[in-house]
């Protein structure tokens, strides 16, 4: 039989992924908008479809990192709870000031502030594991997606070098759109996955599943529901940032970005490790520009992007250990 906590954390975590769908909307349709090659409407929409599709058909291995790779053993459901109410709090601060920081890892460091004030040591939490399947994503991600970015535009500035810049914006502009399909069904086959595996470790904690049962199918579709029913909705801020503000795109610039860094997402998935796709594709958007020279970038806004990049985690963990202090406070 479900508890009450245990209902709480289900309702929780489907928020969670219902705010990082509407959070993290612009990591797949921000080029395809700024550019003019979709509406915001039908960008939206194709989104919301394509992280359905990707969340429920591709794979699971992330989840199952989040569910058993990073903390030993189960966990009250309070300590959950905690973990996603840090994450939530840390989403609406970023999407309410227009800063595209992860979703991925706010869920990820406010379940270790959780566990490590939960547990009264580092113990509980699997270094290895935050090491190996987050910290070094963290860095690695993001540059190799710059890399792609750079790479991809540089290889396309030669194949259309003797084109008419009319004849690349018609073509572009189309496969533009495949782009942003391929993009948003990647953010759906890993951003997902986090709530997933919070859930289903709420479930295993409650002595519900086995912990080396895989994910269960409701929960597979519950939280691919949940994300494409936030990606509907659109972060327009956050869309803003990424298509608008970093660099002047066209649908060749944008096809570039897109596909650079779903390639770099799908690789990362396949490897289990749950990546930042708000890091890799405004990484790789920060290559195509630097591509065509680096006055082009605004870097004083990337300043400000990758500096939340590296304050999120441990602010999630700061958040997720208050959270849970507070929790066992009052329940004595």
């Amino acid at each position: 039989m479900l508890s009450l906590m245990l209902i709480a954390v289900i309702v929780i975590a489907l928020t969670f992924d219902l705010i990082n769908g509407f959070h993290d909307t612009a990591n797949a349709i921000a080029t395809s908008v700024s550019t003019r090659v979709l509406t915001p409407r039908i960008a939206v929409m194709m989104a919301a479809a394509a992280n359905f599709i990707g969340a429920v058909f591709l794979s699971t291995g992330v989840a199952e990192t989040i569910s058993k790779g990073l903390v030993n053993g189960a966990l009250e459901q309070y300590v959950i709870v905690a973990a996603l109410l840090a994450a939530i709090i840390w989403d609406l601060i970023t999407w309410y000031l227009g800063i595209p920081s992860s979703s991925s890892h706010a869920l990820i460091g406010g379940l270790v502030g959780a566990a490590v004030v939960y547990a009264a040591s580092f113990e509980k939490v699997v270094w290895s594991g935050v090491l190996d399947k987050v910290v070094i994503p963290l860095v690695t991600s993001p540059l190799v997606g710059f890399v792609f970015g750079f790479l991809i535009m540089k290889a396309l500035f030669k194949i259309c070098a003797r084109s008419t810049r009319m004849a690349v914006h018609k073509v572009f502009s189309v496969l533009q759109i495949i782009s942003a399909f391929f993009m948003a069904l990647s953010h759906g086959s890993n951003d997902a996955q986090k709530s997933m595996g919070i859930i289903t470790l709420a479930l295993v904690s409650a002595g519900l599943l086995d912990q080396s049962a895989g994910i269960p199918l409701w929960v597979i579709v519950a939280c691919a529901t949940a994300m494409a029913i936030g990606t509907s909705v659109g972060g327009w801020k956050i869309i803003k940032t990424i298509g608008v503000n970093m660099i002047k795109l066209e649908p060749i610039n944008g096809f570039a970005a897109e596909t650079g860094a779903a390639i770099v997402i799908q690789v990362m998935t396949a490897l289990k490790a749950p990546v930042s796709t708000t890091h890799v594709i405004s990484a790789a958007i920060m290559g195509v520009g630097a591509s065509k020279r680096l006055s082009a970038v605004r870097w004083s806004l990337v300043k400000n992007i990758v500096t939340s990049w590296f304050v999120t985690i441990p602010a999630t963990m700061l958040l997720g250990a208050g959270i849970t202090f507070l929790m066992q406070l009052f329940m004595g």
